[in-house]
């Protein structure tokens, strides 16, 4: 109790400096710096009162939730379901995905009033978080209201594991304060007992991100971009690689790579697309200061001679995977720990990672295990990626052999969203359901995408 009581002791004299924070990120972000009432606990009108509220922190959530909340709204037609994020790109990617079937506004800030008014307002039945989202102060509100809580596709690494355990005092409390805790593996399950959350309150349910598929908005996105690659009739079509979800150091990266393969591929084209947009303007200043001839997707360029394509875009990744030859994971190369590389796999396409994708550590053990990764070390990753992509380029029948097996592991491990709902209907035995949905829907998650 003492913990907590610190904790938001903590939160409240830190809020100025959290505000702040929120406006420095608007610099480069104006939305950082828009609905600030919503981060201080008041969701917008109009809203209904009673329903399920989900939470998705950013883009990469909200898109591993898609299969999930079309099931809810399937199973639950009459009960408002709330998704909230705690970014712009995750705001937008909820309105694209789920428009008007849901009410959305970023979650507040974890301080005592904002949370407060935030669940005075909503009134919910249950709040279900995800992965490692643990927000003690509004955890501990929702359980004093009895508001059921729910941790789906819980997601705690090693590092994680040892920070948390720092705290665990506070964080112990916490995880005990969930009806059920679902976990992406089995691994993250003893994490999360490691950490002290009790064993029956803890299943392993499987990994959300593996059920999805490609819908028509995907579909419709990949024929708007395939207009802007102009190819010669008399000429082979150019063979793309694609750099996914990039931060500060991938591009030099990938840049020095790029050069030492064009001596080689004179033809090969290039694609950037880098994970968040207040970085757009810096990596196309990168580009031009090394001397590629570069195309924005935001000046809708028909890409002809230049060598180096920007997606400084939002929602158009997952098409752009479906136009590429190779895909390579940004995130991967530092300490960020990678991005999810299910998605290109989905498309059967050869996925090159760097040394460290330990946000993905069970995927990656699974994609291992049929030879359906190429994984670097973090020795010299230039000139492996130099050596890499000059393979794959040589030998088309290794490209299609990788992503094969590549797509192979997403549809074997398809199924999480089923054992979720699932979930959700025993803990909310009183709410009625649409009896007539229960298993008629199967769909896995047709997915969309941001940079």
């Amino acid at each position: 109790m003492i913990s907590l009581l610190i904790y938001r002791l903590l939160l409240l004299l830190l809020c100025p400096l959290l505000l702040v924070f929120l406006l420095v990120r608007s610099k480069n972000n104006k939305a950082y710096r828009q609905r600030l009432l919503e981060r201080l606990g008041l969701f917008p009108n109009p809203y209904k009162q009673g329903g399920i509220v989900v939470h998705a922190a950013s883009v990469g959530e909200v898109i591993a939730l898609k299969s999930f909340i079309d099931k809810l709204l399937l199973n639950y037609p009459n009960l408002p379901i709330t998704i909230t994020s705690f970014t712009p790109t995750g705001s937008a990617q909820i309105v694209k995905l789920f428009g008007d079937r849901v009410q959305h506004g970023y979650l507040p800030l974890d301080l005592f009033p904002c949370t407060a008014l935030f669940l005075q307002r909503l009134k919910p039945e249950m709040m279900i978080f995800m992965e490692t989202e643990l927000w003690p102060n509004l955890i501990a509100q929702c359980a004093q209201k009895n508001i059921t809580l729910l941790l789906i596709n819980g997601r705690l690494s090693q590092k994680s594991l040892k920070s948390y355990q720092k705290i665990s005092p506070l964080i112990e409390p916490c995880l005990n304060r969930f009806n059920k805790i679902l976990t992406q593996s089995q691994e993250n399950l003893s994490h999360f007992l490691l950490l002290g959350a009790q064993a029956d309150r803890c299943i392993n349910s499987g990994n959300l991100k593996f059920d999805i598929t490609v819908n028509e908005q995907v579909i419709n996105k990949k024929a708007e971009l395939a207009k802007l690659l102009v190819t010669d009739d008399s000429q082979s079509r150019r063979k793309i690689w694609l750099i996914a979800s990039t931060h500060d150091g991938d591009e030099k990266i990938a840049l020095a790579a790029f050069k030492d393969l064009l001596t080689q591929y004179p033809q090969l084209l290039l694609v950037l697309v880098p994970r968040h947009p207040e970085r757009f303007q810096q990596v196309a200043n990168l580009c031009l200061e090394q001397g590629f001839s570069l195309a924005k997707r935001s000046e809708n360029t028909v890409i002809s001679d230049e060598q180096v394509w920007l997606l400084d875009s939002l929602g158009e990744l997952m098409a752009a995977f479906d136009l590429c030859d190779i895909v390579t994971i940004g995130g991967s190369f530092s300490e960020v720990g990678g991005h999810n590389p299910l998605e290109p796999a989905l498309f059967n396409k050869p996925v090159i990672v760097g040394y460290n994708m330990s946000n993905f550590n069970e995927i990656m053990q699974q994609l291992r295990q049929e030879n359906a990764i190429i994984e670097l070390s973090a020795d010299e990753p230039s000139t492996q990626l130099v050596n890499e992509v000059s393979t794959l380029l040589q030998q088309p029948i290794l490209q299609k052999m990788l992503g094969e097996s590549a797509l192979k592991v997403v549809l074997a491990n398809q199924g999480a969203s089923e054992k979720t709902l699932a979930q959700v209907i025993k803990l909310l035995p009183k709410i009625p359901i649409d009896i007539d949905t229960i298993n008629t829907d199967t769909t896995p998650n047709s997915v969309g995408d941001n940079a």
